[in-house]
Parts: C-alpha cells; sequence; structure tokens
C-alpha cells in the first residue's frame, strides 16, 4: 500500500527518495507466495516443470521495472528470496551456494537480470546516451564509452541514466561490436551473464574476461 510520500505508477510503487523500499515491500509477500508455490510441486520431482512455474510465476514479478529499481539497496531482501526458490528447484540445502545452481537451472541471478534489463534499455535508447566522442574532442580509448556525468550524488549515480552508462561502459567490447543486432546481442549478453553470474553491480564492473569467448 502507497503512503503519503509515494505513488503508485505503471505498477511501480515511488518514493520521494527513490530507494524503492515501498516497492519492494509491496512484491515480497507476492514473490514469497511464489516460492511457497514450487515448493509444494518438489513432490513431483520435476525441475523442469517447477523452472516453467519460476519464470510464469517468480520471474515476471521479480523483473517487473527492474530497470528502475533493480539497483536500490533494499534489493537484497528480493535476492535472497531468489537464492531460497532456485535451492528448492535444485533440492538443495540453505547453504549451498547458488552460483552454480544458477548456472544449472541457466537462470540470471537478481544482479545480472538488472544488468540485462538495463543494458537493453541503453541499447534500444542509444540516441539519449552520448558518447564521449560526442561530449569533447579529446581522443582516448574511451571515446567510444558513453559519457558518464561527474556526480556524487547516490541518487544521481543509483539512476537509470547514470547506472546504465557505467553498466554499458564495462560491457567486453565484442559484445558492443553487435549493438545493431539486437537479437543477437540478447542472446550474447545473456551467455555471458550465465557464465558469470554476478551478485552485485561492482562484481559485474570489476569483472577481468576473455572478450574473445563471446566473438
Amino acid at each position: 500500500m502507497t503512503n503519503i510520500n509515494s505513488t503508485k505508477f505503471l505498477g511501480l510503487i515511488i518514493d520521494s527518495t527513490l530507494s524503492w523500499k515501498n516497492h519492494i515491500t509491496e512484491i515480497t509477500p507476492k514473490l514469497n507466495k511464489a516460492c511457497y508455490v514450487i515448493r509444494t510441486l518438489i513432490f513431483l520431482k520435476s525441475p523442469e516443470l517447477q523452472r516453467m512455474v519460476y519464470f510464469s510465476y517468480f520471474h515476471s514479478i521479480m523483473s517487473y521495472g527492474i530497470t528502475f529499481w533493480g539497483n536500490s539497496h533494499h534489493r537484497v531482501n528480493i535476492f535472497k528470496i531468489q537464492k531460497r526458490i532456485i535451492r528448492i528447484i535444485t533440492n538443495s540445502n540453505r547453504y549451498k551456494t547458488c552460483r552454480p545452481l544458477f548456472k544449472q537451472l541457466r537462470i540470471l541471478s537478481l544482479p545480472s537480470q538488472y544488468v540485462f534489463s538495463i543494458l537493453i534499455f541503453v541499447v534500444t535508447n542509444k540516441k539519449l546516451f552520448p558518447l564521449n566522442s560526442q561530449v569533447h574532442n579529446i581522443h582516448t580509448r574511451y571515446n567510444d564509452n558513453l559519457h558518464l556525468l561527474s556526480t556524487r550524488l547516490t541518487l544521481v549515480q543509483k539512476g537509470v541514466a547514470y547506472s546504465g552508462c557505467k553498466i554499458y561502459n564495462h560491457l567486453p567490447s565484442q559484445i558492443k561490436k553487435i549493438l545493431n543486432n539486437i537479437a543477437l546481442f540478447k542472446t550474447t549478453l545473456k551467455k555471458f551473464l550465465l557464465q558469470y553470474i554476478f551478485y552485485s553491480v561492482d562484481e559485474y564492473c570489476q569483472q577481468n574476461c576473455n572478450d574473445d569467448d563471446y566473438q
């Protein structure tokens, strides 16, 4: 339920500080319910069926609007539920690390899903994001990167524009080369994210990978 400091727009609850706490609080019970439903299917011993339920029920709720709220500090609550549901599907104990389980099921972790969603937003709205070469005449190896505004404001850094540029600039160069083929871009990007299974945006930005793996 929204309060005096928040409003609902297109199914997203936006609060005055853009912390997305109210939105995440709103969807948490729905995701817990999806977790319960999948748990009840365990007797069928069909991970594939549970995976189908995951995408049709849990994933559809979790990923809606993630481009906007996926960098919120409160996202950790949703990520915990996602890891719980991944362990249920794979019949793993609560102490089992989920990284290999995400790979096994070919499901993106919440941070990776956020990276995927925001990159698709940036690529399909390229005209909104100027390159460094369009902003200044200094020739550097970063000319083809998106121009990142200089700011210390956390609210700005958490926003779609700033985060989108930052995340795009850390893409392997071979993936950047296929931007004009959106279908191939999506497929290659998902392959990359499934290979690494990131647990945070910082982890994604710090990754050191071989670009040749994504040619």
